[in-house]
């Protein structure tokens, strides 16, 4: 069996870059957004998904559209929620608070923001409702969170790989019965622009 490929897409360029973005929905960049119709060219998938955010959505869409693919947004591909922080310049933070945070970003989630594991556990469940071959436009943390799901890799361990605008990583799955988590192996990373 050839398992199905996953390509996971990070969002271009948004009007905004710089900030820490979570679920504030800013809007792409029209350079962004066809950056990421342009890198799909000799990918192959069924259908294409993506975060409901519109930096994420609206690249999706335009790519189901030249394909002719079904296209579905779900809020399981967003970006970790970075509460307070959201919109804001890592500057603009204490650097200590943000310190704590990368260290433990579950003891120390962003006020009124999300833990890590919470981002791990949505993602899970969005992996597990894959049935075949898929393009998925979505964020940073979000592509983070799948290879440390997928591959056990801690987050310092996932912060570690640099993922610009448009960054592309190809995994292929084989799905597993009974709710476990796919056996993966990473076929692509191509980092991106910054």
């Amino acid at each position: 069996m050839n398992g199905i490929l996953l390509h996971l897409m990070r969002h271009g360029a948004p009007r905004e870059p710089g900030l820490l973005l979570g679920h504030r929905d800013d809007p792409p960049l029209p350079t962004g957004v066809a950056q990421c119709v342009v890198r799909t060219d000799g990918l192959e998938f069924a259908q294409v998904l993506s975060s409901d955010l519109s930096r994420a959505r609206v690249p999706a869409r335009q790519i189901a559209d030249v394909r002719k693919l079904p296209q579905r947004a779900d809020r399981r591909w967003r970006e970790l929620d970075f509460g307070e922080w959201d919109g804001l310049a890592p500057q603009q933070l204490d650097p200590a608070v943000q310190a704590r945070f990368w260290e433990d970003p579950d003891a120390c989630a962003p006020p009124g923001g999300e833990r890590w594991s919470q981002l791990r556990a949505r993602v899970t469940d969005a992996l597990l409702g894959l049935d075949r071959s898929s393009l998925v436009i979505t964020h940073a943390g979000t592509m983070r969170a799948v290879l440390s799901v997928l591959f056990g890799f801690d987050h310092r361990q996932v912060w570690a790989f640099e993922l610009g605008y448009t960054a592309l990583l190809s995994l292929r799955l084989w799905p597993e019965t009974g709710g476990r988590m796919p056996a993966a192996q990473i076929v692509a990373l191509d980092r991106g622009s910054p």
